[in-house]
């Protein structure tokens, strides 16, 4: 499986686990990611102006792990995206205190 791939997986994934472990459905981001596949969803969704409500519910519930930001930031995906990309994701999750830790 490729990486692209394998970053769709993992965009599927962080939906399942939302659901799953904070009873969070967001809906809408699994239809994007469908549509446009997981690398394209998630740039739409980085650089959405003012970031999206799905980031700020798992902030809410202290779940930021399971953003895109995140998983974009993960270093095996640092290939799909632009320095850009990661640095808008590095500055939102900054912004809301996560610990980068978190990201391998």
């Amino acid at each position: 499986m490729d990486l692209k791939q394998q970053f769709h997986e993992d965009m599927i994934n962080i939906y399942l686990r939302a659901k799953k472990e904070c009873k969070y459905t967001p809906t809408r981001f699994l239809q994007l990611v469908i549509e446009k596949g997981g690398v394209e969803a998630a740039k739409q969704l980085i650089h959405k102006e003012g970031g999206t409500e799905g980031f700020r519910k798992l902030w809410e519930m202290k779940r930021l792990d399971l953003s895109v930001e995140a998983l974009v930031l993960k270093k095996k995906y640092k290939e799909l995206f632009t320095d850009a990309d990661r640095a808008i994701c590095e500055k939102r999750l900054a912004e809301y205190d996560f610990d980068f830790s978190q990201i391998d």
